[in-house]
């Protein structure tokens, strides 16, 4: 018998889903930084065995009042995410002030697929406070069953995945068993120089930017080492954003380029040369062509 099915985690921003779903996979499948709104798109990740795939889908966190079309469009990926799982991991954590009014709570009560609570970041918190918050949500939500969890840790991801698999329907191979997500490894490239972009820089840049990858060129080196040319464009929302991403004599994007190099040769495992440009489009997250070239129209 094989066993497959769609795995949807939801959760607010922040609260830990790419980390799980780095954890459940064991690929570097998602950004992750200790910022919110990290990821913008629905992002599948497949875990495949002979006698199963599970294929995983993390998607941004649910934004209460979204400010640009941006933002709304990610909260559409969401709702998709209630309408074709198989398997539903709602994460929350210790420290996460939820009402029974909220919205997500409601939405969760209409879901049909069995549904699972993970407390994540248990490692920050006693016992007591952990069976408290247990015994709250159970109150709340009809659980199949709670699982408290460190994603960063991968403390209780095994029987986290025991447990998905005990609930994931008979089916058929949906992907090459051999495939690990839907995304090309560009969409993998720009996100990685993101990520370096939000830890990089403060405040709103981070938020007002967005990465293109224009050319990706595979070549070999006079000694015959594999090496990838990789051109990125680098949007923002102003001049003044421009100025700051570049910095005094172009310093903060030589550093840029330097640590998104190290991290792109890891995730490629070949040499990279990797040249960026910065770009002023007014108000990207409003525009809704730009924001069909930046892949918001999935």
């Amino acid at each position: 018998m094989h066993k497959s099915g769609f795995v949807n985690i939801i959760g607010r921003p922040n609260v830990g889903k790419s980390t799980l779903l780095n954890a459940l996979l064991g690929e570097r499948m998602s950004i992750i930084t200790n910022k919110p709104q990290t990821t913008r798109h629905r992002i599948i990740g497949i875990l495949s065995e002979d006698n199963y795939q599970i294929v995983f889908s993390d998607t941004p966190g649910m934004i209460q009042d979204p400010a640009y079309k941006m933002q709304e469009i990610m909260n559409r990926f969401v709702n998709t995410t209630f309408e074709d799982a198989d398997v539903m991991l709602f994460v929350t954590e210790v420290g996460e002030q939820y009402q029974e009014d909220d919205p997500i709570i409601g939405r969760l009560k209409s879901v049909e697929a069995p549904l699972f609570l993970l407390i994540n970041k248990i490692d920050q918190a006693g016992e007591a406070q952990i069976l408290k918050l247990i015994q709250k949500w159970n109150e709340w939500l009809p659980f199949k069953e709670t699982i408290p969890i460190s994603a960063l840790n991968k403390t209780n991801t095994d029987k986290l995945l025991e447990i998905i698999l005990q609930h994931l329907p008979e089916g058929p191979e949906y992907y090459p068993k051999d495939q690990l997500t839907d995304r090309p490894e560009r969409f993998f490239i720009s996100e990685i120089i993101r990520e370096n972009i939000l830890e990089l820089y403060h405040q709103e840049i981070p938020y007002s930017c967005e990465v293109i990858i224009t050319a990706f060129k595979e070549e070999q080196t006079s000694r015959g080492e594999p090496l990838v040319r990789i051109s990125a464009e680098i949007y923002v929302a102003r001049n003044t954003q421009k100025s700051i991403i570049i910095g005094k004599g172009g310093s903060a994007i030589k550093k840029l380029g330097t640590e998104a190099r190290k991290d792109i040769e890891k995730f490629l495992e070949k040499k990279v040369f990797l040249e960026m440009h910065v770009k002023v489009k007014d108000n990207w997250r409003d525009d809704d062509r730009m924001l069909r070239h930046f892949g918001y129209n999935q």
